[in-house]
This record gives C-alpha cells, structure tokens and sequence, in this order.
C-alpha cells in the first residue's frame, strides 16, 4: 500500500477511537465518580503504554531520561493527565456529552492565544477573526443558541469544559519544547500523572472498586483515549508526506463524536450545537490562513 495511503488509514483509526470518547466519558461516568474514572483510566494507560515501550526498544531512551527531564515532566504530567482530564471529566458529569465535548474542542482556537504570551508570537488580522468566529460557537453552544438572553443551562460546566481546554492547549506548548522521542515523554507524563491522581484519591479516602461496568469503561478510555490510539496518530504522521494532509482530517472527530453520542448515549443533538460546532471548526479552518507564525496543532 502506499505510504500516504497507509498514513491516512492510521490516521482515520486514530480518529475513530477518538470520535467515541464523549460518549465513553458520558456512559463510564453513570457508574463511577469522575476523579475516580482518571484514576483507573490513568492506571490502565499506563500499563498500556509501559508495554509499548518495550517491542521497539523505547525502554532504553527512557533509562536515559535525565533528572531535568523528569522535572518537565512533573509540570507537564500535572497539566495532563492529572488536572486536564480531572476537569474535563467533572465537566462531563454536569453537561450534556454533546456539549462538553464540543466546548473543550475549543483547544486549538486557545492554543493561539496562549501562543501569544508563551511563545512571543503575534496574531494577524485573520487570527483575531478566526478566534471571533470560534468563540461565537462556543457562545451558542453554551447558551443553547439565545445568545441575546446569555442564559447558560450549567455556568459551572461550560467554565470547566473550556478551562480544559486551557490545560491541554498549555500542556501543548509545553509538549513542542519537549525533543524526547514522543511514547517516552508521553509514557513519562502519564507516569506522573498517575502519582497525582493516586495520591489525590487515596489523600481523599475515595478508593473504592466500582462494578464491571466503570472498570470497562475505564479500561477503554485509558487504552484508546489515552494510550494505543496516541501511538496510532503518531504512526499516521511520520508516514504521511505532509502532516498537514493527515492533521486535518481530525476535524471529523467531533461530528462522528455527535454521531456516537446519539446513538449510544441517547441524547438529542441540538441544532445549536451543530451550527456551534461548524463555527468553531471554521475558526480553526480561517486560522490556518493566517499568515502570522502561531503555533499549528497536529493532533487532537
């Protein structure tokens, strides 16, 4: 097969797995505490991906991982998976699938923004209206589509979903000036993570066993939010001519998402957040115009 054939073949795999996390989160959330959730989950990537280390010798890249390195991670293990997905899946617990996930979508339009500050670029004149464009879905998203009445259904979730948003695009950033190989520093993070959502849990005397059904759907999200689907995207890259030609295909990710959450979840999907997702993809899409160096998500 084609290399680029085969690139985009990982790639919608990778997209697929993703396209199922909302409603994942959604149903797991039904049998277990959301802090509760991360840490099985977390735990569960972890296996995963200390596992993945060994087929292609990665193991020995991380025996060399220096004091210094280990310290980034500690930062960057806090930011994700700890405070991230802590967020994110408290946000879940309050808003509907639907909502939470396209409100956190918002990521790459917050990535830009923070790129200002963190990195020293500038934003032209089509990224301030790329971020308009992007934030105004959010807006009719989180008000239902009564923009004028500004009357939000959960305050509390909308802030959560898109302060994660905050987290990952922050935890990115971080991430870019992070030149270890990618499942090394991945599994390093997620290492720490696990440490911080442990004693977060144990600290608040919260560990329990759930029943079957938590542990289930646990065990996927570690497996294919967290772990074996980051080594697919990853695979989809490096085989592609072009990153851009791969990266881009993961803006279906959120419409399969609410195709997922109707059919799984149960939940109506309502015309303001099809008409609030188009919005914030479109932001993204005009931002790519933007002939100003910001920084470029490649991934999720």
């Amino acid at each position: 097969m084609n290399p680029q054939l085969k690139a985009y073949s990982y790639a919608l795999i990778a997209i697929a797995f993703w396209s199922t996390m909302s409603s994942a989160f959604k149903i797991s959330l039904n049998y277990i505490a959301f802090d509760m959730l991360l840490f099985f989950a977390v735990w569960a990537a972890v296996i995963v991906l200390g596992l993945l280390l060994i087929p292609g010798g990665s193991w020995k890249l991380l025996l060399q991982t220096t004091s210094s390195e280990w310290k980034r991670s500690l930062l960057m293990g806090f930011l994700n998976p700890f405070a991230y997905y802590l967020i994110l899946f408290k946000a879940y617990e309050l808003l509907p699938a639907q909502e939470a996930g396209v409100l956190n979508y918002s990521w790459p339009v917050v990535l830009v923004i923070l790129s200002v500050p963190l990195l020293g670029q500038k934003i032209g004149k089509i990224g301030i209206l790329a971020i308009i464009v992007s934030f105004s879905g959010l807006l009719v998203i989180s008000t239902k589509g009564n923009i004028l009445g500004l009357q939000f259904g959960n305050p509390q979730g909308v802030v959560l979903a898109v302060g994660s948003a905050f987290f990952w695009a922050l935890y990115w950033i971080i991430n870019m000036k992070d030149k270890r190989e990618a499942l090394v520093k991945t599994f390093t993070n997620m290492l720490i993570g696990s440490i911080f959502i442990s004693i977060y849990i144990i600290a608040g005397n919260k560990l329990i066993l759930p029943g079957y059904e938590a542990l289930l759907g646990a065990m996927y999200i570690g497996m294919f939010e967290m772990g074996i689907t980051f080594v697919i995207w990853l695979k989809a890259l490096k085989l592609s001519v072009n990153t851009a030609k791969v990266s881009n295909l993961v803006f279906m990710s959120p419409f399969l998402a609410l195709f997922w959450i109707r059919l799984f979840v149960g939940e109506k999907i309502l015309f303001s957040t099809i008409v609030g997702l188009v919005l914030i993809v479109a932001g993204i899409l005009i931002q790519q115009l933007d002939k100003a160096p910001v920084a470029r998500p490649s991934s999720r």
